[in-house]
């Protein structure tokens, strides 16, 4: 069972979002939140798998109420989608680079939505390349993450460091596996490894770092010949 989260300022978006995951089978609505100060509060108590977060909403947006969960030392920490109406919005970017695993636009079809729910929850990130990329480029070079640069870099091996461009070029771990030649189950313990050194919460963070890093330079074509 599939634990979900709903904050919207929009009574209306809310009320949809419950209906769908209300109706689909494997999934639980832990409980409804009208701005982030309730979001964070609601998810403090209830401990969902997943919250569908607005970004501009009153008293608390959904990027603070992102961080703040995300930053907090004990619990279980959700997986946060970004919920917005614009898929090329430096929030978003901000969100991201919180920690949320990804976002979905207010326009996405109902069972996009639910599959998007069980992608993150199964550990995959919710942006595919093109998309990680046009988000990402149009604003690495106004940001520089002080956390991430310097020693937390240093403290990745040269093979964690290829594993983290993998990831920041939109790789899965299976595809990552096929471009190292090594096991699906090896390249997903890099990527925790790598997780666990830089003090990241999700794979779309993963994907930030790799850019603000300086590990993957903005408006560089892909190459995708190995994946």
């Amino acid at each position: 069972m599939i634990r979900v989260l709903v904050a919207d300022d929009q009574s209306l978006i809310r009320a949809g979002l419950v209906t769908l995951f209300t109706a689909a089978p494997g999934f639980e609505i832990t409980g409804e939140a009208a701005d982030g100060r309730q979001a964070v509060e609601l998810a403090t108590h209830t401990a969902p798998d997943v919250i569908l977060m607005d970004i501009r909403m009153p008293i608390l947006d959904g990027i603070a109420a992102t961080r703040e969960l995300l930053a907090a030392p004990h619990g279980n920490r959700p997986q946060v989608i970004v919920f917005t109406t614009f898929d090329l919005d430096e929030y978003v970017y901000a969100a991201l680079a919180a920690g949320a695993s990804g976002f979905l636009l207010k326009s996405t079809p109902a069972q996009r939505i639910i599959t998007a729910v069980q992608a993150v929850v199964a550990g995959d990130m919710l942006l595919s390349p093109t998309v990680t990329r046009r988000l990402i480029e149009a604003y690495a070079h106004q940001h520089r993450t002080r956390a991430i640069a310097g020693p937390r870099m240093a403290d990745l091996t040269p093979r964690e460091t290829e594993v983290l461009r993998l990831i920041g070029n939109g790789l899965t771990n299976a595809q990552i596996a096929q471009h190292l030649v090594m096991s699906e189950a090896t390249a997903k313990t890099h990527v925790k490894r790598i997780m666990g050194k830089l003090g990241l919460s999700s794979r779309a963070q993963a994907v930030v770092a790799a850019y603000e890093s300086g590990l993957i330079t903005p408006s560089l074509p892909v190459d995708h010949r190995h994946a």
